[in-house]
């Protein structure tokens, strides 16, 4: 089935992604495109508009990334946000200046509540704001909205179908962000609203089976959200022509290995074949303190077991395994490398992104590459699996390697396993589990003085990080009630040999991220 699309330009902005959200919140489909695609390929795709999104550049800079007018003179609707407006209003004869003061953060916005892009909403907005230069001069522009410090905040320009934006509608501190791009795409556009995860789950299975055809297919299951409905969704689609791989490695959370054993092999009935690699990847992650080694470790250790594994299966089957599944996400590319090309700055390495050798021989399918976790967990649901698959914790593919700062050990992991397993049941047991996006425990690299006893001890100090969000790419920290925290610190002061300290992680993401390495 054709949906009706969006196409987003991707200018580098870091939330780009957080676009591609908000359109699909709103029943639309959406696809990102890096801003080097060429014209000719950009205007050849079926869409009902165009979004330019932000970006780090500016239009002063010798090599900064331009809107092609051409775009503009097909006709259909076009929406600038940030950096899309500053650009669209070069490409069209306008002024873009340097601002004397720079807008950053929750700005109070005029605008004109007869205009479509507000429509619904009153004149005085809260709108996010991030820049440094700003629209002065755009030849046939209405301007429809202003704060005290950015005369053209929002601008038409009916010729052209454009609407700009110099605050950015995608990001919740933006208070009606979401009615606003709504208007755009229903009101503008003239969308229909087609975009159901029910539909894409039919999608994806008959996408599948023409694809597959009588081939075999392995898949990397971690026992994560992401993997786990990538193999339910397969195995709906191609039974036993699905192998699931699960790879010991040794930094897993507390009987992770025999729960997805018993769950995936015993109750879904999914073939598996379980590999304790747990002594390989401890040995080569001895000595190591830097994170993003410890990660590049994991990622090629991983994907060795792997291709043996593989090997292993496919001389089984006298060589029909021709593809590799994989429950990648969006936000996995996005941090991993510059989004489809574009300028966007690598925040951290995912081994499932890139990671695979040339002569592993196996074509990739990945059904949630352009997905966020939220739409994963609609179509966990949308499939069956039970409220624990599907509502589980984000878990990081280097496990607790990247929670334990400094050097990882077996002993390190052990008492990590045990703080980590104490904070998890502590949030179920308080109704806490749904309502927070992420929990874990933290080995810190800091030891401390404490009494027990009357006994003198010298331990690790373990912190409790916790966090609420949509998606993953920016979050606050999750008030956790004291008592709670109190139960937790309790036990694990007193269950955890080599923890005499806890203390709780109050930072929000940006500026700092989920994780800690």
């Amino acid at each position: 089935m054709q949906h009706e699309t969006i196409i987003i330009i991707d200018f580098g902005s870091q939330v780009t992604q957080l676009i591609a959200r908000r359109v699909r919140e709103a029943g639309v489909y959406c696809e990102i495109l890096p801003c080097t695609t060429p014209i000719d390929q950009l205007l050849a795709r079926p869409a009902k508009g165009y979004i330019l999104s932000g970006g780090p550049a500016s239009v002063h800079d010798a090599d900064h990334p331009r809107v092609d007018p051409a775009l503009f003179a097909a006709g259909l609707p076009v929406l600038g946000i940030c950096y899309g407006l500053q650009a669209t209003a070069e490409a069209l004869g306008g002024r873009v200046l340097r601002s004397d003061e720079r807008e950053f953060g929750r700005t109070a916005m005029t605008c004109d509540p007869a205009a479509d892009l507000f429509h619904g909403l009153g004149a005085q907005q809260v709108v996010w704001m991030s820049h440094g230069d700003q629209v002065s001069d755009l030849p046939g522009a209405q301007v429809i909205g202003h704060s005290r410090t950015c005369p053209m905040a929002a601008v038409h320009l009916p010729a052209q179908h454009f609407h700009g934006v110099q605050f950015h509608p995608e990001v919740v501190h933006t208070e009606n962000g979401g009615a606003i791009l709504q208007n755009w795409l229903y009101r503008i556009c003239a969308c229909a609203g087609d975009w159901r995860m029910s539909a894409f789950v039919d999608e994806q299975i008959a996408q599948i089976r023409a694809t597959v055809g009588e081939d075999q297919v392995l898949l990397g299951l971690s026992g994560g959200v992401d993997s786990s409905v990538a193999a339910v969704l397969l195995h709906r689609a191609i039974g036993d022509q699905l192998t699931c791989v699960f790879v010991n490695n040794g930094v897993l959370r507390k009987d992770e290995a025999a729960g997805v054993q018993e769950l995936f092999a015993e109750h879904i009935g999914l073939r598996l074949v379980y590999v304790d690699a747990s002594q390989r990847f401890l040995s080569l992650l001895a000595g190591v303190e830097d994170p993003e080694r410890k990660r590049k470790i994991i990622g090629h250790e991983f994907v060795a077991v792997f291709k043996d594994e593989a090997e292993k299966i496919k001389a089984a089957s006298g060589g029909q395994v021709r593809f590799l599944a994989q429950g990648t996400l969006y936000p996995d590319v996005i941090e991993s490398q510059s989004v489809h090309g574009g300028p966007a700055s690598v925040i951290k390495s995912h081994h499932n992104v890139g990671g695979l050798p040339a002569d592993l021989g196996l074509d990739l399918i990945e059904p949630f590459r352009m997905l966020f976790k939220d739409e994963v967990r609609l179509i966990g649901e949308t499939l069956g699996l039970s409220p624990e698959v599907v509502w589980r914790h984000p878990f990081p593919g280097p496990g607790l390697a990247v929670r334990i700062l400094g050097e990882v050990t077996a002993d390190k992991v052990r008492v990590l396993q045990e703080a980590d397993a104490i904070v998890r049941f502590e949030l179920r047991a308080a109704g806490l589990h749904r309502a927070i996006w992420q929990a874990f425990a933290v080995l810190l690299p800091v030891r401390t003085v404490g009494v027990m006893g009357d006994e003198r001890t010298y331990e690790n100090v373990c912190a409790i990080r916790a966090i609420s969000s949509t998606d993953g790419m920016t979050a606050d920290w999750y008030p956790i009630p004291h008592e709670v925290l109190g139960r937790m610190s309790s036990r694990i002061i007193n269950e955890v040999k080599g923890i005499n300290r806890v203390v709780y992680d109050i930072s929000s993401k940006p500026p700092a991220t989920i994780e800690w390495e």
